[in-house]
């Protein structure tokens, strides 16, 4: 198919006056244009390697502005759609509702409606009306239907039925009061006494509400009413009896603690530094917390206690003002000592000993902040000057980095550029050679110094991906594979950042090996005693003895790559 005919399809199926009814049509097309696309970028991407192969410059096709054309077309066609379904959804939204008021007002009817005649007027309304109500949606249309199936038959049920029901109200009433009597009994295992209130308020008005029931059939139930609802009144009387034992008990714990607060209040205000002030107001707000957490007493007494609680507080705070009123000469000496340090930090802003130097005046900013303050009037002004001169240095410091940081991207245009070299590499018909040739590129890779942290694990990977590749590619003999391939490995691992970590985690799965070999060399020795002499068992024997043999081998081969690791 040519490729713009899927746009002129898309186009005829979007001018279709029924967005919905194409809907299948639509996806369809969209899902045979995407497979297109695929299979053409694929043989563009075959195309693109076999030139590359040949060693000639190939220009992929580009199928963005194709796609961009088809999909303009498409979301044109979505957003029509959309708008149909939301119009739609809104009608039957609609509709629903219209439906679900009739099924209220039909349910009214059936619950509330006494009068036979006007029940059946309201019923034509309702029914009349449903018949000229449209669609809803899909999902809710049986359980909409069914619902008006069941009142339409509650309906004429229960008009049938009205006024046999009507003679059994007495009966009706006895149960529902017996009901109300075995709710009022299972509030007995209510733990919440004002849940147990509220519910035993309410049952109590429903009680009430009933009408009445049989002669025969009131006085047990009435006398068994009341003897429940006492019980209930009697734990709630109890409830709040303990409780009233409780505020006192808060009460109480309360006076202890306000005479320890005015023995403490009387001794702090006493105090003559800072630094003793705000531990007494420490203390003095651990005092508050514990009042808190103390709980109500009594609420007259409660208030007043309350009110001594505070004025001694209001005392020692009114005291810790007076103090730092008086304190402005101790500021001053806060300000000299603060000064030195501003010149101390003046003399460090010049040195380019970073590590030193940056120590020292992290020393300094810890000293400062333990002097003290040393006034609103200077503290603002001093901190300005004592900043300034540590921002000078540390700004210095940034700099030389940032200088150390281009230096780290000279390092990796270098390795790029090796990569690039690895990835153009054409192998000799010489083995030997190519070798030579890989690890001078590895050792050359190797020899330049850092890149920045954040390129340092996607260069170390295509470096990697590259040698592997041709190492990969080399003709060699099982055994020398093995040994050639271990070593372009080790060196390897030498190129990357993480070295250290890979080659300790290289020695660590070798001794794995080398652990499960002996392992398995000590399982077949002993099973080796398990032998009796026989012509089975000596076929056993001599197929465990290989095991054995071939075990010692393969570890003295890994003792051998385990030496090759460095530091080893």
């Amino acid at each position: 198919m040519e490729k713009n005919t899927f746009i002129g399809e898309l186009e005829t199926l979007v001018q279709h006056e029924d967005a919905l009814s194409v809907s299948r049509e639509v996806n369809e097309l969209k899902t045979r244009f995407e497979d297109y696309i695929l299979e053409e970028e694929r043989k563009e991407q075959v195309a693109q390697l076999e030139a590359q192969e040949r060693g000639e410059t190939y220009e992929p096709k580009d199928f963005k502005p194709l796609k961009e054309a088809f999909y303009d077309v498409f979301n044109v066609y979505k957003e029509r759609r959309k708008g149909v379904i939301e119009s739609k959804n809104a009608e039957e939204s609609e509709n629903l509702r219209r439906k679900k008021f009739l099924l209220n007002k039909l349910q009214d009817v059936i619950q509330n409606e006494e009068n036979i005649g006007a029940a059946f007027g309201t019923y034509k309304e309702i029914h009349d009306e449903w018949k000229k109500i449209g669609n809803i949606p899909r999902e809710k249309r049986e359980e909409i239907q069914k619902e008006y199936s069941r009142l339409l038959e509650l309906f004429f049920y229960n008009m049938k039925i009205y006024r046999e029901l009507k003679d059994h109200d007495l009966k009706r009433n006895y149960q529902l009061k017996a009901e109300i009597v075995q709710q009022l009994e299972e509030l007995k295992n209510v733990t919440s006494i004002k849940d147990l209130e509220v519910a035993l308020k309410r049952l109590q008005n429903e009680w009430e509400e009933i009408g009445p029931v049989t002669n025969e059939d009131w006085e047990g139930l009435k006398n068994r009413y009341w003897e429940t609802v006492r019980s209930l009144y009697e734990k709630v009387t109890n409830y709040y009896d303990e409780r009233r034992t409780s505020l006192q008990e808060n009460l109480n714990k309360k006076k202890e603690l306000l005479q320890e607060v005015t023995a403490f209040v009387t001794e702090s205000i006493e105090a003559d530094s800072v630094k003793a002030w705000e531990d007494a107001t420490e203390k003095l707000l651990k005092f508050q917390e514990n009042w808190k957490a103390i709980g109500f007493g009594p609420r007259k007494e409660n208030e007043e206690i309350w009110t001594s609680f505070r004025a001694q507080s209001d005392i020692f705070f009114e005291k810790k003002k007076a103090f730092y009123a008086t304190i402005q000469d101790k500021y001053a000496v806060v300000a000299d000592a603060k000064r030195k340090i501003i010149e101390s930090a003046k003399a460090l802003k010049e040195s380019s000993e970073w590590k030193d130097t940056s120590e020292k005046l992290i020393r300094l900013q810890k000293e400062w902040k333990n002097v003290g303050h040393a006034g609103q009037k200077l503290e603002q002004k001093l901190w300005t000057e004592f900043r300034a001169a540590c921002d000078s240095f540390f700004n210095a410091r940034q700099k030389h980095f940032e200088d150390q940081d281009k230096a780290l991207e000279t390092n990796l245009l270098a390795k790029q550029e090796i990569i690039k070299n690895i990835e153009a590499y054409a192998p000799s018909e010489d083995k030997q050679q190519s070798l030579a040739d890989l690890r001078e590129f590895t050792n050359a890779f190797n020899a330049v110094g850092k890149v920045p942290m954040k390129e340092k694990d996607a260069v170390y990977h295509a470096y990697k991906s590259a040698i592997d590749q041709h190492y990969s590619k080399l003709k060699l003999e099982a055994g020398e594979k093995e040994k050639v391939m271990f070593e372009a490995r080790l060196e390897t691992l030498k190129g990357s950042p993480d070295a250290g970590k890979l080659l300790s985690k290289e020695r660590f799965e070798i001794r794995q090996q080398i652990d499960k070999l002996k392992s398995d060399m000590l399982q077949y020795e002993n099973n080796l005693g398990f032998f009796a002499k026989s012509k089975g068992a000596d076929a056993l024997r001599k197929e465990v003895e290989s095991k054995i043999n071939a075990s010692k081998a393969k570890i003295e081969a890994l003792i051998k790559k385990l030496k090759q690791i460095p530091n080893e």
